[in-house]
């Protein structure tokens, strides 16, 4: 028995047999007949028998069509003139981020409860303050925040009394000292050093007072311990025939294009273990940035993945005003060819070709 399928959250207007399910991308299901005439007779299901053996694997391409028919639908949704069904597709997708956080989080949690709990690796200072942050925020008490996070009520009011500690050894720290001096006043501290040996570290602190950078003799002596960065190497190794300079907008732009998945990532169980790279599961962005200002000259959004006389036409377009001496972009084949070489050299644009990607 034949059918057609023509829901839009499936493979739409392809024919199918029921018997095997012949689509290629769903060659897995061939082995499982769905439909076979009742013989009056009870013998055991073969499906049910096959069942056991491939119900783990069935289980993962079962979530990834429907992962497949939901990105098709919200797709759909997100595209409508109508505001409501736009929100409403916003909405569904905010949830379903939500729930796969929880899914996400119940499995670490799982993990880090089967360990006993000498075992299990402490919180960092700065994670322990972190927690204590978290807290504030929900309102939780402390057996919420110690069912949470995998600790006894005990151990969160003891960070709570402990919270005012100061020194590298505190229990709770933040992950940028608030006190902490800029590089210049390190590398004041160290040419005072280097260019009067003998004056000590009390006397280096005496001598910043007077320039109302107040600290103690042991906070100099900490910072004449520390290493010294390590000298920033500018040099370039490319040569000056290489070079491209922008002394003013318009003359050097970078263009670029790349796929903005819709939903969280690209991949599918079944082969070649990804989704169709076009729309509804991704857009094609190209963007086109000034070097010299780094404004944004135009951005091009399509459904899939353009060719050589539709960028063509889109950097038309974009230098409708003025040509640009000089476009830099990767050795992508769209812009690596023949045909976008010679539109540049009839629009007086030299090619300048980067790493891919």
């Amino acid at each position: 028995m034949v059918y057609w399928c023509s829901s839009p959250a499936t493979f739409a207007h392809r024919r199918f047999d029921r018997n095997t399910f012949a689509f290629p991308e769903l060659s897995w299901i061939s082995k499982f007949p769905f439909s076979r005439p009742y013989d009056g007779q009870n013998t055991p299901d073969p499906l049910a028998q096959e069942l056991p053996e491939h119900v783990k694997s069935a289980m993962l391409h079962v979530i990834s069509l429907a992962q497949y028919a939901t990105a098709y639908t919200r797709g759909w949704a997100a595209d409508s003139a109508n505001a409501r069904v736009r929100l409403k597709a916003r909405a569904e997708r905010l949830e379903q981020e939500v729930a796969c956080l929880r899914e996400e989080m119940r499995i670490k949690d799982a993990r880090m409860a089967s360990m006993t709990p000498h075992k299990r690796p402490h919180y960092a200072p700065t994670e322990r303050l972190a927690i204590l942050e978290l807290r504030a925020a929900r309102c939780w008490t402390l057996q919420q925040t110690a069912d949470a996070f995998q600790v006894t009520p005990a151990t969160i009011a003891s960070w709570m009394k402990r919270v005012d500690e100061q020194g590298p050894d505190a229990l709770l720290q933040m992950r940028e000292p608030v006190n902490r001096f800029p590089d210049f006043v390190r590398q004041a501290i160290r040419d005072l050093k280097n260019l009067c040996p003998s004056m000590g570290k009390a006397k280096v602190a005496q001598t910043l007072a007077r320039a109302v950078l107040h600290m103690g003799s042991t906070t100099v002596s900490r910072i004449l311990k520390e290493a010294p960065k390590p000298p920033e190497d500018k040099s370039k190794s490319q040569s000056a025939k290489t070079k491209v300079k922008a002394d003013e907008p318009d003359q050097v732009h970078h263009l670029d294009l790349t796929t903005v998945p819709i939903g969280a990532g690209l991949w599918a169980t079944w082969t070649p273990f990804a989704l169709p790279q076009r729309w509804p599961f991704c857009w094609y962005v190209a963007a086109v940035v000034d070097h010299y200002s780094r404004r944004v000259v135009a951005v091009g959004v399509f459904a899939k993945k353009p060719g050589c006389p539709t960028i063509c036409t889109f950097l038309g377009k974009a230098f409708r005003e003025r040509n640009p001496k000089h476009l830099i972009c990767d050795r992508d084949s769209i812009f690596d060819c023949e045909a976008f070489r010679k539109w540049a050299k009839r629009k007086g644009i030299r090619i300048r070709y980067g790493a891919v990607g």
